[in-house]
């Protein structure tokens, strides 16, 4: 079967998460049967589905004819034959106990048509497991999506042993044409990716409490504030349900052995039925107290090394059993558990030799299993990280592969990246991305790098945009234009979420996929003789490396169309006039003026700069989530060092020395 073919998905559950997916699948324009066991239960589930395409019509986020006519899709059924009448995908989402899934297919088999594929969107139990008892287990894989669905980019697509490729490509397909990130989990593995690294995780924090090192507060300050994760250890436990982690613990326990035996103090919880928020009570009271208030200031880094060592285990056995690679590793637990970088980036920015010897002084002091470092976790600590040493922290932007179509230097905390192609106008190739994307990831690990300079080579062209003539060499395509697209958005997306500030120094032509990179920059400063332009559609195509989306958020949407549907050239005054670029500079001074604009911004106080830049992008879209990053950036920049610098310097009438302390 072809993403083409399908037309038809099936529901089976109209709970939380699955009247959710039934959404999703809906507004990607696909039929939908949604079924549950009663009438009750799948009634409310459509209620769900039509309260929720409301909300979105209300804030503007889809139209009102678009959500009328996703909820037209959408059928309800209790008789589950009727139900899988013309079922092109089966996506079962019961209740996550083994047994319960199992009798599921046990009916399902007897009435889906024969060339139905099935998924489940278990979060931890054996994809192989739940194959052998369907008559396919070649068409049959895991589809992981988030809590909630709608809202929630990534979907896990996990293969079991009999799981065929053409079923995990028809699958990724299906979640991308949902405006999804599918992460490829390529082995069964109980937790799969995001869980493997988050249970665990918990259970370590429960551990610390247990056994008196620290206390729930103290953790869970190290977490939020020290270790930049978007919730505390406890405080996620109760966001998410005790008893929901504390029973993927259990299977982890039973499959993968005494490493994952649960800590007793979130036994005791589930015993008490002392949930989290849902039962009013967990780790912190919702319905007497206050909730999860977390000081900003009781970090303990012991506890933070701790924590990151139990995370770069189970990330090194994830890499080393080939479950995913880190890259996948690290996008999948940003999507999916909103780390602001992933555990194998976190893990190399602390250094995995001072990570092992965490590891094998407790395992040493306390005989537990969950201590023992994994063999993978040894090699990659040799290699110098899991990226060996590419992005590890290690301090050397200069170390590592060479670059063969970039320039790349670090001086006076300034990263500067220059494509360097003038003989081809700087245009960029997928050469150009592959490089820019290393070279990003380096100058963003890198703790003695400030602020990231951009720039073309010689005096022509920042970049006149993509080498349309190279990448034509691959024929038209199209899977392969698509792809090209996303590794753009992807590699530009990453220059714009740096936590550094970034400055474009434009001179020359700054046309199309050119532009697209300036517009992922913080500031731009530009030469008198710049041109800049997106004119893509004079060749029949439109920006592709998310110049549609950055443009309208800089210059208002009404200016962005213009500069895109005219595909007109505009100077560097006139993009001034629209607030695209900051500066205008003589042709000479370029040069001279973005440097020190860069070692400025560079002179900066790096955790003001990166709380700055978070809640301005969170703000872009959701104006609470902007104000409540711009808060917690403002209470944790009160316990640093380069506060203390800062009121010094300017009560002294002197010059701050920031260290990002």
């Amino acid at each position: 079967m072809q993403l083409e073919d399908v037309q038809r998905v099936v529901v089976l559950g109209a709970g939380n998460m699955g009247h959710g997916i039934a959404e999703v699948a809906a507004l990607a324009g696909y039929d939908v049967s949604l079924r549950d066991i009663n009438d009750e239960l799948v009634q409310k589930g459509y209620d769900q589905i039509e309260w929720s395409l409301g909300k979105l019509a209300e804030k503007d986020r889809i139209g009102g004819d678009e959500a009328d006519a996703a909820l037209d899709r959408v059928e309800a059924f209790v008789d589950l034959e009727d139900a899988l009448d013309g079922a092109d995908v089966v996506v079962e989402v019961v209740p996550e106990k083994m047994a319960i899934k199992k009798d599921v297919y046990d009916e399902v088999v007897e009435h889906a048509p024969d060339e139905a594929v099935f998924v489940t969107n278990t979060s931890s139990l054996s994809i192989t497991e739940l194959s052998e008892v369907t008559d396919r287990p070649e068409r049959f894989c895991g589809m992981h999506f988030f809590n909630p669905p709608v809202r929630m980019d990534l979907v896990e697509v996990i293969s079991g042993k009999h799981t065929s490729e053409d079923t995990l490509d028809l699958i990724e397909g299906l979640a991308e044409s949902m405006g999804k990130t599918p992460v490829r989990v390529r082995k069964d593995s109980p937790g799969f990716v995001v869980n493997r690294i988050l249970v665990p995780l918990m259970n370590e924090a429960a551990w610390i409490v247990e056994s008196g090192d620290a206390d729930v507060e103290t953790v869970d300050s190290t977490t939020k504030f020290g270790m930049g994760l978007p919730m505390g250890s406890f405080e996620l436990a109760d966001q998410v349900g005790i008893d929901v982690g504390y029973h993927v613990l259990e299977y982890m326990h039973e499959v993968l052995g005494d490493a994952y035996r649960p800590c007793p103090l979130l036994g005791e919880k589930v015993e008490a039925e002392t949930l989290g928020k849902k039962t009013g009570k967990g780790f912190y009271d919702y319905e007497d107290g206050d909730g999860a208030q977390i000081p900003s200031d009781a970090l303990d880094e012991e506890i933070s090394r701790r924590l990151l060592a139990v995370m770069a285990n189970e990330t090194a056995g994830l890499i080393g059993n080939d479950v995913a690679d880190a890259d996948d590793i690290d996008e999948a637990v940003k999507l999916g558990a909103g780390f602001p970088d992933g555990p194998a980036k976190l893990a190399d920015a602390e250094g995995l030799d001072a990570l092992v010897e965490t590891l094998d002084d407790l395992a040493e002091e306390t005989g537990e299993a969950r201590y023992e470092a994994a063999d993978y976790l040894r090699e990659a600590a040799e290699s110098g990280g899991f990226r060996g040493g590419a992005d590890g922290g290690s301090g050397d932007a200069d170390a590592g592969p060479e670059f063969d179509v970039l320039n790349v230097s670090v001086d006076e905390r300034v990263g500067h990246i220059e494509i360097d192609r003038p003989h081809r106008m700087n245009t960029i190739s997928g050469e150009v991305l592959d490089e820019l994307e290393t070279a990003i990831d380096r100058l963003d690990a890198d703790d003695d790098v400030r602020a990231i300079l951009l720039s073309g080579a010689g005096d022509r062209a920042f970049s006149a945009g993509a080498d349309v003539q190279s990448m034509a060499a691959g024929g038209a395509d199209p899977i392969h234009a698509v792809e090209l697209s996303r590794q753009g958005q992807r590699t530009f997306g990453k220059l714009e979420e740096s936590d550094k500030p970034v400055i474009a120094a434009i001179d020359g032509y700054c046309l199309g996929g050119g532009m697209e990179l300036a517009t992922a920059a913080d500031m731009r400063i530009a030469s008198e003789r710049s041109e800049l332009g997106q004119p893509e559609l004079d060749l029949g195509l439109l920006p592709g490396w998310g110049g549609t989306q950055r443009l309208a958020r800089i210059v208002g949407e009404g200016r962005a169309k213009e500069i895109i549907l005219t595909a007109d050239r505009y100077d560097a005054e006139t993009m001034a006039d629209y607030d695209f670029v900051n500066e205008v500079v003589p042709d000479d001074e370029l040069d001279e003026r973005a440097r020190e604009l860069a070692e400025k911004l560079a002179r900066g106080p790096p955790i003001a700069q990166k709380y700055t830049k978070r809640a301005i992008h969170a703000g872009r879209t959701d104006n609470e989530a902007g104000l409540e990053v711009e808060a917690m950036g403002f209470g944790h920049v009160m316990n640093t060092d380069d506060l203390i610098e800062g009121v010094t310097a300017f009560m002294g009438d002197g010059e701050p020395e920031f260290e990002g302390k």
